[in-house]
């Protein structure tokens, strides 16, 4: 093991930039932008995505870290996490959630463009003590999330066959990616993230990622239940990929700054699929509802 530790330490930067290009990579050869463009003419729709992603996010984020005793770096991660919403394995949570696919398609795209322009701008000034840059915050987020997602996109709208053809490949890449990073975690860190798991960090991202899903959904302001349970889905989730980027650009960041980022990936998996099951049951008793309106009438 004390031969392994180097080589681990050595690779795992690499491998976040793998995990994060090709997790974004297969997002890109997801959208279709005839679904975009339709969300970018809904005003209400931008409108909700802008309050809930970049307003109430970074406010109940930093509400939970003024009300529980969390240590620094813990701090730094909700903050971050707030202002990055809408994990890359979504759309697989919307078709079991019974939600509304091309609205999933919409969203991921433009929460992700949103997290490029926000996270900068917004971090330093609700992270105490953040010296970096906006430039030097907004390099990572550009080269590794916004760049491999336009790439992904551009392939999608002028070859379709082609990004047909890739998309296994590259969301194979992105799933054996992600999997190596939890591993080389675990390995790594594995006794950093049991000392996380009692220092209300766990209880942190709980509270956030359950109390922003139960809000968005609640207040849909007109919206579809398949349309909620997407926008639920997506601002209840964080982008990870965005956060761990974010995080390695800070220097001589704290590693529970990681390893607190990379349970947020594992956590937000297992709430993912609870609170998939459960809308794709407010989603039956939605539709049973209209036929039932239907048939009376």
């Amino acid at each position: 093991m004390n031969e392994l530790m180097p080589f681990l330490q050595a690779t795992f930067g690499p491998l976040v930039l793998i995990f994060t290009v090709s997790n974004l990579g297969a997002m890109g050869l997801q959208v279709k932008m005839p679904e975009v463009v339709a969300a970018l003419r809904n005003k209400k729709s931008i409108a909700l995505i802008f309050v809930w992603g970049w307003v109430l996010g970074p406010l109940f984020g930093y509400l939970i870290t003024r009300v529980l005793p969390l240590a620094e770096p813990y701090v730094v991660v909700v903050l971050l996490a707030s202002l990055a919403p809408c994990a890359p394995f979504i759309q697989q949570m919307v078709s079991k959630a019974g939600g509304d696919i091309g609205f999933a398609g919409a969203l991921i795209p433009l929460v992700a463009v949103g997290t490029v322009v926000f996270m900068p701008v917004m971090a330093p000034l609700l992270i105490q003590g953040l010296t970096i840059s906006v430039g030097a915050l907004a390099k990572p987020l550009v080269l590794t999330i916004l760049l491999p997602l336009v790439i992904g996109a551009a392939i999608r709208y002028r070859a379709d066959a082609v990004a047909v053809r890739i998309f296994p490949a590259v969301k194979g890449i992105a799933m054996l990616s992600t999997l190596l990073t939890i591993v080389w975690c675990l390995v790594i860190y594995g006794r950093g993230m049991l000392d996380t798991a009692g220092q209300y960090a766990l209880l942190a991202m709980t509270l956030f990622m359950v109390g922003m899903a139960l809000i968005t959904y609640g207040f849909g302001f007109g919206m579809k239940q398949n349309q909620r349970s997407v926008m639920a889905l997506g601002m209840g989730t964080r982008n990870v990929a965005a956060v761990l980027a974010a995080a390695l650009a800070i220097p001589d960041a704290d590693p529970r700054i990681v390893v607190m980022t990379i349970m947020w990936t594992l956590w937000s998996v297992v709430l993912a699929g609870i609170g998939a099951r459960i809308f794709a049951r407010l989603a039956d008793k939605a539709e049973a509802k209209v036929s039932t309106g239907a048939s009376a009438g």
